[in-house]
């Protein structure tokens, strides 16, 4: 009877556990067509629909409604109708979702908990399984004829995203090798014929030649191109060695199957980073794609979007690539164009891949997982960095790529201002620049053609050199409509002539305005009409057989004609190379115009123009989901090496609010750029507007940053010579645990500091999570208990702070703030010292004089290494070139994590008398001294 009393309890256990969970959920796999309107009055946002209890995940296609009521996923096929999913072993929610499939308990001992949407879609499944994929008819008005038409697979499904039309696994396309591999200089050369004669856009290329090049040990780099006609390529001077690395970190593999099959292996753990079956090759002249799994879903990159979370989701999201001015949007393509992704594999490593094409491009993200590229024109050029460290990566691919509105103009006319509403600009920067402050002007790159002759010397001038980019014919300038009054045209940066043009009016433009920095903006280019007068012409250019998945479908929407011609080629190709090449004579106008360092700030950005020029991220809203946007946002271009970047504080687009400005207020002075900004005809937003309170909360936050300039400015260093990022996720230090991956509501500075912001209306705490590491609140210089770590814990956040956590193992040069930079500079310097578990520490402080330029190349600067370990901090000065140090000094030393009070303290061997160290009980030390900046330090702290 005990037997069987254990028996029956054990079942209802067992029951129990299997019970089907009857609340409904938000499925991520539901079909858009099986969603119900759970917001169908106007002013729907994710708050709105979130409070209504519902679902809320925006959708490309109009009429899908993005807030939608929540589903049972028990209910969507009953028991007897499951057809099994995961019939081998292991299976569990996460693998059987992956599967793109539904899960759900059962208290029926057949029916399988892991299951199909019908039996139609399990019957497609035995042909190619939902998460391998790939679409065969990525444009839209896909059918089963067509789609079969193509050697394709056609199979509908109720699962959102996953493609209708597919390859098969063994269908007529690709390449296949023509010979064996060929032995290069710098490593392989195959070349390849197309199988079949299906052509999914026309015009298919054979032969083509892959070039695959080994540049150094951590870098390769794999080229696909038409060995008998020149195609555009990006000109970007990417240097390679002659010497083939003697002992490169990877191998490449080719398998000559059925069709060939391409891999780069990682050769110390023999993670499989790349692999292609090169039967999906499609290389045709206005159509090329090529798909690759990737060795785990934490993939990262591709801009520019507003992604929704850093880390991706790889559920059949395809991100257009195509610069375009216009405001962040779901999905939407921005200002610039970044096909670059960095991924953690499953052992943690990382790596990292460049698809170096300027062309019209879109890549979709599969649950496999992979990756299926696809670009309009040029060729298949991919570098991949080999790491292994994310930060490997990032200064791998940075070695090789390395404030007024336009209403200050008069009539919006590059190289002038309105002397009427502006009267005294002139006088009022020189005042700016005599209580140490800057000023930066801003340029459009549209000039207007319609004033009356002998006015306007740029327009003039830039006609008489016959610099703009013109028509089909080469010739007549492309005339579109911008802000200047009358008809535009655009200078073509891609000329040699035009950047001298524009070096010169920039130059002259000084005697004008005393300016320090210029602002290049909607430089996508953009067009206030669909392409210049008197339209885009039907041809392959304007029209090709297939757009990417790009805002409005049509590559001239608030551009111009793809078919203009540039000194480089065609629009079609250089569209978004616009910016990147607008960037360089600007640097260079803006150090010949003003004798000092450069300051660029570009709206549109492509690979390689950190080098010349900072970003922020647009036209954003003044919503509490566009601070986060902008976090993610600024963790993605330290990825793609422009470290300076920010967001509009408070918003550009709609009106804040009190409590909305004051946490974006916090947030902004941790952006490296860091700006408040609106548009015209909203309310003012500045600190000053919304009281005392709001005034005193925001200058407490921007003397934090003023503070950390110095520990700022050195990250910016190390970013110039060695490619580091500046603002980095918590994954970038913590790759080995999992939980950090997806973490984008905080960040760090360099290594050492966290920020952890308020991001929801109304918040007085935030959720921190602390990875393993010991770790100090900035305020208090209190260490965050060990039980804290590798969790998520609450954390007080009244309205006046904004937390913040120092990593023990780091040393942080600050320096007393002042009302300027100016004047901050002139101050003492102090060290926050956080000692890690062995009680040991470690930093640096690069010093120059702020605007110089080349203090490096010339050797005209400052830098001390500091290291704390055995109770001794010792200052080491690497470099003693900045004349203006001797006026500069140590005044304070803190020390967190101090395990006791010392007895006695030693500073180069002389005792410091004991009034001028304090110890808190809760391992805090602060320690007063005066020692010059340039002597070297030995302070030892005695038991």
């Amino acid at each position: 009877m005990e037997a069987i009393g254990l028996l029956h309890f054990c079942s209802l256990i067992l029951a129990v556990l299997v019970q089907p969970a009857c609340s409904s959920s938000c499925l991520a796999s539901l079909s858009p067509q099986l969603r119900k309107d759970c917001h169908p009055d106007p002013g729907a946002s994710e708050a709105s629909c979130l409070a209504r209890d519902c679902c809320w995940s925006p959708w490309k296609t109009p009429g899908v409604p993005w807030c939608f009521e929540k589903v049972d996923s028990c209910s969507i096929v009953p028991d007897s109708q499951r057809v099994d999913c995961h019939p081998e072993a292991g299976a569990n929610e996460a693998a059987c979702v992956k599967r793109g499939c539904h899960w759900c308990a059962s208290e029926n001992s057949t029916a399988p908990f892991c299951f199909y949407n019908s039996k139609e879609e399990a019957a497609c499944s035995a042909i190619v399984p939902i998460q391998k994929r790939v679409d065969c008819h990525p444009q839209p008005g896909a059918s089963r004829e067509i789609c079969e038409a193509k050697g394709c697979v056609w199979c509908s499904t109720t699962i959102a995203n996953v493609p209708w039309c597919f390859y098969p696994e063994d269908g007529p396309h690709g390449y296949t090798m023509k010979d064996v591999p060929q032995r290069t200089a710098q490593g392989w050369r195959l070349t390849l014929n197309k199988r079949g004669g299906i052509s999914l856009f026309g015009n298919d290329i054979s032969p083509i030649v892959m070039d695959v090049e080994f540049h150094t040990e951590d870098r390769l780099r794999f080229k696909i191109y038409d060995p008998n006609n020149k195609r555009f390529e990006v000109p970007l001077n990417i240097e390679s060695s002659s010497n083939v690395p003697v002992e490169p970190n990877y191998d490449v593999e080719f398998v000559n199957d059925t069709v060939l099959q391409f891999r780069v292996i990682r050769k110390k753990t023999r993670a499989v980073l790349w692999e292609t079956t090169l039967g999906g090759l499609i290389f045709s002249d206005q159509y090329m794609q090529m798909m690759t799994s990737v060795p785990s879903t934490s993939i990262y990159g591709f801009g520019e979007h507003e992604h929704p979370s850093f880390k991706h989701d790889m559920n059949y999201v395809r991100y257009g690539m195509f610069s375009r001015d216009q405001s962040p949007g779901a999905f939407s393509n921005l200002y610039g164009v970044h096909p670059f992704y960095m991924c953690i594999e499953k052992d943690f490593n990382a790596h990292g891949v460049l698809l170096l094409n300027s062309n019209a491009q879109d890549v979709t993200l599969s649950p496999f997982p992979s990756l299926t590229f696809r670009t309009i024109g040029g060729i298949l050029d991919f570098y991949m960095f080999l790491g292994p460290t994310p930060e490997n990566v990032i200064q791998q691919y940075t070695e090789d790529v390395q404030y007024c509105d336009i209403d200050c103009m008069e009539r919006q006319l590059d190289f002038t201002y309105d002397d009427v509403n502006f009267a005294g600009l002139p006088e009022y920067i020189k005042k700016l620049k005599n209580d140490g402050m800057h000023y930066v002007i801003i340029l459009d790159p549209f000039l207007t053609k319609d004033e009356p002759q002998g006015t306007y010397k740029p327009y003039e001038l830039g006609q008489e050199l016959g610099i703009w980019v013109n028509n089909s014919d080469g010739v007549t300038p492309a005339v579109g409509k911008a802000w200047p009054p009358g008809e535009s045209v655009y200078p073509d940066y891609t000329n040699p002539k035009t950047a001298e043009w524009w070096i010169q009016m920039c130059m002259e433009f000084k005697d004008i305005l005393d300016y320090d920095g210029i602002w290049i903006d909607m430089n996508e280019p953009s067009n206030f009409q669909n392409g210049q007068q008197p339209g885009c012409v039907e041809n392959r250019l304007n029209y090709p057989p297939y757009v990417p998945d790009i805002t409005g479908g049509l590559l001239a929407e608030k551009t111009l004609c793809p078919n203009s011609k540039t000194y480089l080629g065609y629009h079609y190709d250089t569209h978004s190379l616009f910016g990147w090449s607008q960037a360089k004579p600007t640097f260079y106008a803006s150090q010949n115009a003003t004798g000092k360092r450069a300051f660029v700030l570009s709206r549109s950005t492509f690979v390689g123009s950190g080098k010349y020029t900072g970003h922020w991220l647009g036209d954003n809203f003044s919503r509490w989901r566009d601070m986060h946007m902008s976090i993610i946002g600024m963790l993605e271009f330290n990825l793609f090496g422009i470290p300076y970047i920010g967001a509009d504080i408070c918003g550009f687009n709609e009106e804040t609010t009190y409590e909305l400005c004051l946490r974006w207020m916090q947030l902004g002075a941790f952006y490296p750029f860091s700006r408040n900004h609106n548009a015209i005809g909203h309310k003012e937003q500045d600190p000053g507007v919304f009281g005392e309170e709001f005034a005193a909360i925001s200058r407490s936050a921007l003397r934090i940053r003023y503070s950390l300039l110095p520990y700022l400015y050195t990250l910016f260093y190390h970013s110039h010579v060695s490619g580091n990022t500046v603002v980095r996720g918590l994954m970038h230090e913590f790759t080995s645990d999992p939980q950090t991956h997806e973490i984008d509501r905080a960040f760090l500075w360099g290594p050492a500091l966290m920020i952890a912001p308020v991001l929801e209306e109304g918040a007085r705490s935030v959720y921190v999570y602390f990875p393993e590491a010991s770790w100090f609140d900035f305020y208090t210089g209190r260490q965050v208990s060990p039980s804290w770590l590798k969790k998520s814990v609450e954390v007080p956040a009244p309205l006046d702070v904004i937390p913040l956590f120092i990593r023990g193992g780091y040393i942080l040069p600050t320096q007393f703030p002042a009302r300027t930079t100016v004047l901050s500079r002139l101050n003492p310097f102090s060290l926050i010292i956080a000692l890690d578990e062995q009680g040991e520490a470690s930093g640096s402080l690069f010093w120059d004089d702020g605007d110089s330029v080349d203090p490096i190349e010339r050797e005209e600067y400052f830098y001390v290494e500091y290291k704390f370990s055995n109770r001794t901090l010792k200052t080491t000065v690497i470099k003693n070139g900045y004349h203006g140090i001797m006026t500069l000094a140590y005044s304070t030393i803190q020390i967190l994590g101090f395990t006791s009070k010392p007895n006695v303290i030693f500073m180069n061997g002389e005792a410091i008398p004991s009034n001028r160290m304090h110890y808190n009980s809760n391992g805090k030390i602060t320690l007063q001294i005066s020692a010059p900046l340039f002597q070297e330090l030995t302070i030892s702290f005695g038991h």
